[in-house]
């Protein structure tokens, strides 16, 4: 039985990985903690608390950045793993305000390595089989790329956002721990997802909701930059199959092989939407709005990740359109 605290579980990413994690590992320990920001989806907090199926998790709220609440936490639940994921994620807010970035990614993260080498090194370490504490972290860390190359495990560090800067801090820190106090790790660094559950603020969810409430769709700049997308349950797999099969101190890179413009995946929403009606609802013209480039607006990420592939076999398998539909169809339920 492993005993698992997974921080930002009520977040997009998060709450698949657990819903994921109850239907495999029912003999798991899943240890939820959340700090239900704006970003946190509460209908899903319901679910843990009250759907029967979620009887091996236990939930706690709070901030990763708390120590006495995360010295509770591994004291009384005796945490074997970490899956982190909690972080402050959008761009845009980060341009905003830098520092809750800092804060939140860099200062949180440092406190769950605190009490992981506290509680899994020394004295009170023995006896533990296999701790873990995995870092699940993001692309943009590596910067951006022009038309040409791929991101991979070995790319340099090359931030743009207070944000990219804020998660390569925190990768930095996670390899520190591991190299200063033999902290046992791994890290994935993942490129853009989606599905069900995102937060509206981020381009396909605002996208979809847009549409389907008459509102304008923002498109930055021209529209050109490019994403590599991954589907949030096709990440998910990755995440299990990394956490159970990696080698302690590597890195992967998680891509989905689907790059597209932000005009493109606009596009493609529109496509997906009017195909649900006898005749087409939607023109792009009429909906797209071009607005003021963001700063620093990276061009194109994308991720080669054969490492993965190769080393644990994973690759990811949910087809654009079948995933695209699922999300749209979850929106539409919520508008």
């Amino acid at each position: 039985m492993k005993r698992i605290l997974i921080t930002g579980g009520l977040g997009f990413i998060g709450s698949h990985l657990v819903e994921h994690f109850t239907e495999f590992y029912p003999n798991y320990l899943l240890v939820v903690l959340d700090a239900e920001t704006y970003a946190a989806d509460l209908d899903f907090k319901d679910e843990l608390l009250n759907n029967e199926k979620f009887k091996n998790v236990k939930y706690y709220y709070g901030d990763i950045r708390d120590q006495t609440l995360i010295n509770t936490i591994f004291n009384v639940n005796n945490i074997d793993n970490v899956i982190h994921l909690a972080a402050e994620s959008h761009v845009d807010n980060s341009i905003e305000n830098p520092n809750i970035f800092a804060d939140v990614n860099v200062l949180g993260t440092m406190n769950l390595l605190n009490h992981a080498v506290k509680y899994w090194t020394g004295e009170k370490g023995k006896g533990l089989k296999n701790p873990l504490f995995y870092h699940v972290s993001t692309d943009e860390v590596y910067g951006a790329l022009d038309e040409y190359g791929y991101f991979e495990e070995t790319t340099a560090y090359d931030p743009k956002s207070p944000y990219s800067a804020s998660k390569a801090a925190s990768d930095h820190m996670v390899r520190a721990y591991g190299n200063t106090y033999s902290l046992p790790f791994v890290i994935s660094n993942c490129s853009n997802n989606y599905g069900p559950r995102q937060h509206a603020e981020k381009l396909i969810p605002k996208t979809i909701t847009n549409i389907l409430t008459g509102k304008k769709v923002p498109v930055y700049g021209t529209g050109l930059n490019i994403r590599d997308w991954v589907y949030v349950k096709d990440h998910v797999l990755a995440i299990d199959m990394i956490f159970h099969q990696s080698v302690v101190g590597e890195t992967y890179c998680v891509g989905g092989n689907l790059e597209l413009s932000n005009l493109k995946i606009v596009r493609k929403i529109i496509e997906n939407i009017n195909s649900m009606f006898s005749t087409p609802k939607y023109h792009e013209m009429k909906i797209i709005e071009f607005v003021e480039d963001r700063k620093g607006h990276d061009f194109r990420y994308a991720i080669n990740h054969n490492k993965l592939n190769y080393d644990i076999g994973w690759e990811p398998h949910t087809p654009f359109e079948y995933g695209m539909s699922e999300t749209i169809k979850y929106y539409m339920g919520k508008i």
